[in-house]
């Protein structure tokens, strides 16, 4: 997901530089693409990529694609027209398909609640709405229909530049127009705090079109001002103790929630990402937080929160920022009810927490740590998931095993435990306790020697298959000398996509194995490197693959981050992935974001027939536009998607993507 690096950088958080994050990593374990590189050095000569070579040097390349074309056409699990890729203003979907926005920063979610008004912002009033910059959304639910349920979306962060008028004012500077963003004040800073969070909704499908329920009983706005509880093995530790919680046990708020997933019984989890941008400050001299908050980038001081908040400052409170980066858990069939920061998840910029039941009831989570050269993670709960009692289920997430991945070259993973104890995770290193290594699960998994990658994002087990999914997004402060078996290029500006395979299906497993299902990019530029079928279009390829979603008939669906004009030629969106037989490594276009947007989400109703996709900070970055050319900002954006009214700033919005006549998506 986007990265915040500095109050200007926060005109431009869509783009590819903007989204590559601080690289605190200081170790010398082997990275992912060292390890792709000696794996592909060492496999045979007829194998994967390199079988095309060999095949190409007795075989015109003519019929190769002709071959490959054939058999994709009739192996491909997804049947629907592909769309053309571009850039412009506004979204776009296959032909057959409607794309309807259903929830719009601002829309009232409540009886009571005010009409949005964007000249007139309070907090009280978005409290009482739909938050800003919608990300991952997920679908519970109620009465078991595919056609009435909960939807939970997360909201990442806030863009001021595009959210309040009169805060951007155009310079000349060194002869070039340059926008300046203006100090917030303590209400705008209360409105962005109240749009962060998320958003629990009632919807249901009338007439084919999902509506919005305001009056459900259920819904309920989580802002960076609710409050919470620690639980697990670090609350009431020191460490997470502050003046205003002596007790180390409540929390306000959650922060910068990225991608996040729904519990097999039923609960709303949130997964808090960058929050070292919420932090300025500094702390006091000799504090023993110093080098752990080094290794996750804090302060970054992107947001004025500290300005106006003192736990946000880290001269005032200089434990408030150990009581952020966590799992929080939501039940959402109570509006009333406490969310919790499980602890045992470990902490660090997480990125998506999807989740399946192994073979023996237990449930393991799959994490992402959203950074150049972080890693990736699993949870298995210590106790088994209960279908028939929800409250035996209610405190599994405080109980179980974290585990960091190490892949080898010879296309083995292990996922090695972090327990305190337990190889260097001793009092020796610095660790007094379970607390310590959880609350500097990045210094712990750096120790273990975990494999360092580009940039974790949304890990999607599949229940049908029993792979899992790992995107990856790119990194191109990779080195040369830094490239591994599962990173195997340098400069890695497009990411690739990793599949796992645990060892006898069992998704609870120490050891598995790995291959590289896709490394993106555009295929026609041989330097790139890209490994999509020959079947795969123009409009077919992708880069920066970032959110996934697989649905109930076992398919790869990808979001993307980071493309644009001149990343890609093409605005983000979403593609479908075969992953199985003459077809794998297809990809066709389905649906395309505006101008500056980031394709979030994307989930698919239990019956297939809607696909919701979030449509993130659209109109940002205006100047790589040769449409428009200029940095867009709340009087001038590149877009006003999606309302197109002069009255209306551009505005991220969650949109219902269902096949015109109904029927289920792609069949």
């Amino acid at each position: 997901m986007t990265e915040h690096r500095s109050p200007d950088a926060r005109f431009r958080t869509s783009q590819l530089e903007e989204n590559e994050g601080p690289a605190t990593n200081p170790t010398d374990n082997r990275t992912m693409g060292e390890i792709i590189a000696a794996r592909f050095s060492r496999r045979g000569f007829l194998k994967g990529s390199l079988a095309v070579s060999a095949i190409a040097a007795t075989v015109s390349p003519l019929a190769m694609i002709a071959a490959d074309d054939a058999r994709a056409a009739e192996g491909s699990a997804f049947k629907f027209d592909e769309l053309e890729a571009g850039i412009d203003d506004r979204h776009h979907v296959a032909p057959g398909y409607d794309a309807d926005v259903l929830l719009r920063w601002g829309d009232p979610l409540f009886a009571d609640s005010p009409e949005f008004d964007p000249a007139k912002q309070s907090a009280e009033a978005q409290a009482r709405q739909f938050g800003y910059n919608n990300d991952y959304v997920g679908y519970i639910a109620i009465d078991g229909s595919a056609e009435h349920g909960l939807l939970v979306v997360n909201h990442e962060y806030t863009n001021p530049h595009l959210m309040f008028p009169g805060l951007v004012r155009i310079v000349d500077k060194d002869g070039k127009k340059t926008p300046e963003l203006a100090p917030l004040s303590k209400e705008q800073v209360d409105v962005e705090m109240a749009a962060h969070g998320g958003t629990i909704v009632e919807i249901r499908k009338e007439g084919g079109k999902w509506q919005v329920v305001r009056h459900g009983k259920l819904n309920r706005r989580i802002m960076a001002t609710t409050e919470m509880q620690l639980s697990g093995p670090v609350a009431g530790h020191d460490r997470v103790k502050t003046n205003a919680d002596p007790s180390g046990a409540k929390v306000f708020g959650t922060i910068n929630n990225c991608a996040g997933g729904v519990t097999p019984w039923g609960t709303y989890v949130m997964s808090e990402e960058n929050i070292h941008g919420y932090f300025s400050g500094e702390l006091p001299e000799g504090h023993r937080e110093a080098a752990n908050y080094t290794r996750l980038g804090i302060p970054e001081g992107a947001y004025e929160w500290g300005a106006h908040y003192d736990r946000f400052n880290l001269a005032k409170e200089p434990n408030e920022a150990n009581r952020f980066g966590w799992i929080v858990e939501v039940d959402v069939t109570d509006p009333n009810s406490v969310p919790r920061k499980r602890t045992a998840m470990g902490r660090f910029k997480h990125e998506g927490a999807e989740s399946i039941v192994a073979r023996d009831g237990r449930v393991v989570f799959y994490l992402g740590d959203d950074e150049r050269f972080d890693y990736v993670y699993k949870f298995v709960t210590k106790g088994s998931f209960n279908a028939g009692d929800h409250a035996a289920n209610k405190d599994l997430l405080d109980d179980g095993m974290l585990h960091v991945a190490k892949f080898a070259e010879d296309g083995t993973v292990e996922w090695m435990p972090i327990v305190f104890g337990q190889g260097p995770l001793t009092a020796e290193n610095g660790f007094t306790g379970q607390a310590d290594v959880l609350i500097e699960t990045r210094r712990a998994a750096d120790l273990l020697g975990a494999t360092k990658m580009d940039r974790p994002e949304d890990i999607q087990p599949n229940g049908v298959n029993g792979k899992v999914y790992v995107m990856l997004t790119n990194n191109s402060k990779r080195k040369d000398d830094q490239v591994d078996a599962a990173n195997p290029r340098a400069a890695n500006a497009f990411g690739h996509i990793i599949e796992i395979s645990e060892d006898g299906g069992d998704f609870a497993a120490a050891k598995g194995k790995w291959e590289v299902l896709l490394k993106c990019g555009d295929p026609s530029v041989a330097d790139v490197g890209a490994t999509f079928s020959t079947a795969t279009t123009a409009n077919g390829w992708f880069g920066m693959p970032d959110n996934c979603a697989v649905d109930s008939a076992g398919r790869l669906w990808v979001a993307t981050d980071g493309q644009g004009p001149k990343a890609t030629g093409r605005t983000d969106g979403l593609w479908a992935v075969d992953t199985e037989g003459a077809a794998r490594a297809t990809s066709k276009l389905f649906f395309r974001v505006p101008i500056g947007a980031e394709m979030c989400g994307p989930l698919f109703a239990p019956d297939d027939q809607t696909a919701f996709v979030a449509v993130q900070h659209p109109g940002d970055g205006g100047e790589d536009w040769e449409g428009f050319g200029r940095p867009s900002y709340y009087e001038d954006p590149s877009t006003r998607w999606p309302d197109f009214k002069p009255d209306m700033p551009v505005r991220p919005a969650v949109v219902a993507i269902t096949k015109k006549g109904g029927g289920k998506i792609a069949i």
